[in-house]
């Protein structure tokens, strides 16, 4: 049986933000949230988010008020409205023009740590916070400049858009979507091991960016044969995950495999094999690794480990 449910929410998901786009275009509200004390920011600094309780094993993301979030502010770097978060404004901020921004916060605040490092550790509803604010965070400080004219651009919808001040061209924040896919045949399943895997040991399933004019089920077979010369047939949804590192989202499947012959790319994949469950099961003693436990690659083979 191809079409597994997901047995879980994926990490990022399950935001506790009522984005409030409505809210966006009122100047007064806005001005006002950003200076009443209660209002909580999210600071960005050089694609890394504050924490604390990294060391100790239980991270939770850290939000300013106040003085603090001022100092943030101070550092001159972009800011947008995230919404409300039980009723109080949130906006990330970007304070990556502080060489180091901590001595700017009061102690004992933490420190700032790549997200990704520590996702699953975190309750679900901060993690998916850190996730949005990060994401947005790396579009304001990258589109500055006009792709149609070149002309510099300027902030509207309280940072959630941008405006060429030259031919007035409008630009918002894009999400590129990745397709990632557990390809099932009997009663094995194939996974490669990436040419960009740090991890020398892990294999995980295939997966990538969708093409213009490509429907989802296009993308999965055609990733699948690019990278495998294995041929697919049915396609079968079975969740998404945010992934805005920088600006992507993962729609995971599970796919059902019509061949077995594997004819790599060497280019993408260094290896792929078809791996039964039992070898699945008892991956660390054969000696190979699967992805980490807060991913949707994971997802996919422990509900279908699991169905």
């Amino acid at each position: 049986m191809l079409s597994v449910p997901a047995s879980r929410p994926n990490a990022y998901t399950g935001s506790p933000i009522d984005r409030a786009s409505g809210r966006r275009e009122d100047a007064a509200f806005i001005a006002n949230a950003l200076a009443h004390p209660d209002t909580l920011f999210a600071p960005v600094w050089r694609a890394r988010s504050l924490m604390k309780g990294v060391e100790d094993g239980h991270p939770e993301a850290v939000l300013l008020t106040g003085a603090a979030a001022e100092a943030m502010r101070m550092a001159g770097g972009p800011w947008a409205f995230l919404g409300f978060w039980e009723k109080r404004p949130v906006f990330a901020v970007d304070c990556s023009g502080a060489e180091d921004p901590l001595p700017l916060l009061p102690e004992g605040m933490g420190g700032f740590t790549d997200l990704r490092q520590v996702a699953g550790l975190l309750p679900p509803g901060e993690a998916s916070v850190l996730a949005h604010a990060r994401g947005l965070m790396h579009w304001r400080t990258r589109h500055r400049f006009c792709g149609v004219c070149g002309g510099a651009c300027e902030p509207r919808s309280a940072g959630n858009a941008m405006a060429c001040t030259q031919c007035g061209a409008q630009h918002f924040p894009r999400t590129d979507p990745a397709v990632i896919m557990l390809v099932v045949r009997g009663e094995s399943c194939l996974l490669g091991h990436s040419q960009r895997f740090p991890n020398v040991t892990m294999y995980s399933t295939l997966a990538g960016f969708v093409e213009p004019g490509e429907s989802l089920e296009e993308a999965v077979r055609r990733e699948v044969d690019e990278e495998t010369g294995v041929a697919v047939g049915g396609v079968f949804y079975h969740s998404s995950q945010p992934w805005p590192f920088p600006a992507s989202i993962m729609l995971g499947f599970h796919a059902e495999g019509l061949s077995e012959a594997i004819t790599i790319d060497p280019e993408e994949l260094r290896d792929a094999r078809w791996f039964t469950k039992a070898e699945l099961r008892d991956h660390q003693a054969l000696g190979f690794s699967l992805p980490r436990v807060d991913s949707i690659a994971r997802r996919l083979i422990e509900d279908w480990l699991a169905a």
